[in-house]
């Protein structure tokens, strides 16, 4: 189980950070959108703050999973982040789900190998 662990946060940590390099160096091409994704990514974008903002969360996120350090809070940490990819795919791209599919999985094993340290949060005081 331990082996599982290590390739499933080291994939995701890949991934993250591939995808906020990417980014940020503009080592990709902006994807061609239509429709509703375009004017949902057209808000993203005039925004200014938000995109910068997820992707360097993704970047922080992603070398703790690759490092192996504080994958506790990497992972409370891009809960959100998962969560608004899979809804974003499930609604407007479904043809990227399954990356989605494994980010959210993937994560919530994580937090699921790592419960014991979730446990305090959650204690009735």
């Amino acid at each position: 189980m331990k082996t599982i662990t290590i390739i499933i946060r080291t994939l995701i940590g890949l991934l993250l950070l591939f995808v906020s390099i990417g980014y940020f160096l503009k080592l990709m091409p902006e994807p061609v959108t239509t429709g509703d994704f375009k004017a949902f990514d057209l808000g993203l974008v005039s925004s200014a703050y938000i995109m910068p903002i997820a992707k360097f969360i993704e970047l922080l996120c992603g070398l703790a999973f690759i490092f192996d350090l504080y994958v506790t809070l990497a992972s409370i940490l891009i809960l959100p982040i998962i969560l608004n990819i899979l809804f974003l795919d499930y609604y407007l791209t479904p043809e990227a789900m399954p990356i989605a599919i494994f980010l959210f999985l993937g994560n919530f094993f994580l937090i699921y190998k790592h419960w014991d340290n979730y446990k305090s949060l959650f204690a009735r005081k």
